[in-house]
């Protein structure tokens, strides 16, 4: 079986990686750690010019009609960069589920505005105290004039100055609910939070009787936490993609360095141990890179077994980023620790993905239960 990606995938990669480059990879999340966001939405809105947005949405929509498998070198790409923004949470979210959640008219009005770059959305899931289970939802609407109204406060909402929209998850009647809701809404304060990975920004989001109408409502007559759970696929195969992305580019930095740096009259990658260790970290990056494309074409195919493959990429990937991006810091030695070059930066991200929209441990739960290793009335949510 053959996973590797087309042509045509590899040149639209190409484009991509040719334009971050030109604006110098990582300098990109630097600006945005300097709070240069005017510079930052630029480099986005070029990504968007290149067809990003469009890539995974109907043709009918004013998007290009394309699967799973041909976003997989995008997520790579930003990967590889650290790109800031919600362009992971808008794709791979919010984008799944409106194809399959959304009316006639949520899929002409919200889809075809993220393919024109009018809409980006951020996740708006956790509230303080609590944790990504069901019962950690608490935020609950009450009703009013035909509408609903929200008044709670979600927490460590990422990169709200990059959104438009977030996905906010709610109780309506007790049961779970899932809203689309713009940030420039009537109610909604915006109060920065400290994160230690600055290139990812967060926010917490305070609601004061925001309205929230019939039409921002997304699968309304399902269990929303069924919904958003099964969104939770989509995200982590695709979140594997920009991991093995971040992982290769560690690789290259530090295979980079080893033949640069010298010690003893030789660089130090000719030492055995330096040759050991950047050689189990080629092993850790190509093993993600199986388990995220078979993960990825588990989604694209509707694979029976795609509970498990992509859990396992997500586990195996998220693992093998802190312990590769730890590794890196260990080859440059004590110019590892500083913040003129990028380990850094990657090790902030990988424990960043550690615990964003679940934790490993929940996710291990969430494997073991997609193999039957526990009676299937044993519910993840709890």
């Amino acid at each position: 079986m053959d996973f590797s990606l087309s042509e045509d995938q590899e040149l639209f990669r190409k484009f991509v990686r040719k334009y971050l480059v030109d604006h110098e990879q990582t300098k990109i999340a630097r600006d945005y750690i300097a709070q240069e966001v005017v510079n930052t939405k630029k480099v986005i809105a070029g990504l968007d010019e290149l067809g990003c947005t469009q890539l995974n949405i109907p043709e009918d929509f004013d998007g290009m009609g394309l699967g799973q498998l041909d976003l997989v070198p995008i997520f790579e790409e930003y990967g590889r960069v650290l790109m800031p923004g919600v362009y992971l949470e808008t794709s791979a979210i919010v984008v799944p589920l409106l194809k399959k959640y959304g009316t006639e008219d949520q899929k002409q009005t919200y889809l075809t505005k993220i393919a024109n770059q009018e809409i980006r959305a951020t996740v708006a899931w956790l509230e303080p105290g609590n944790s990504y289970a069901e019962k950690g939802i608490q935020l609950a609407a009450t009703a009013h004039n035909g509408a609903l109204l929200l008044n709670g406060i979600k927490t460590q909402v990422p990169d709200c100055e990059l959104a438009t929209h977030m996905l906010i998850p709610f109780r309506n009647e007790q049961r779970v609910t899932l809203a689309l809701v713009p940030l420039d809404a009537q109610g909604v304060t915006v109060r920065a939070q400290e994160n230690f990975d600055e290139t990812r920004k967060l926010s917490e989001v305070t609601l004061s009787q925001v309205v929230v109408e019939a039409e921002q409502l997304i699968a309304l007559n399902e269990d929303g936490f069924a919904v958003l759970t099964e969104s939770l696929l989509t995200y982590n195969a695709s979140l594997s993609s920009v991991i093995v992305g971040a992982m290769e580019q560690i690789v290259h930095t530090a295979s980079e360095y080893a033949n640069i740096r010298e010690q003893f009259g030789q660089p130090i990658g000719r030492y055995q141990a330096i040759k050991h260790r950047l050689a189990d970290m080629k092993l850790q990056l190509e093993t993600a890179r199986s388990l995220s494309y078979y993960a990825n074409w588990a989604i694209e195919t509707h694979s029976e077994d795609c509970s498990e493959a992509v859990y396992s990429a997500r586990i195996f990937a998220t693992e093998a980023f802190i312990e590769i991006a730890a590794q890196n810091i260990q080859i440059h030695g004590g110019i590892g620790f500083t913040e003129e070059i990028d380990c850094h930066l990657f090790v902030k991200r990988s424990r960043f993905y550690e615990n964003y929209l679940g934790t490993n441990v929940d996710y291990y739960d969430r494997a073991i239960q997609a193999l039957n290793w526990v009676g299937m009335n044993e519910a993840v949510r709890n």
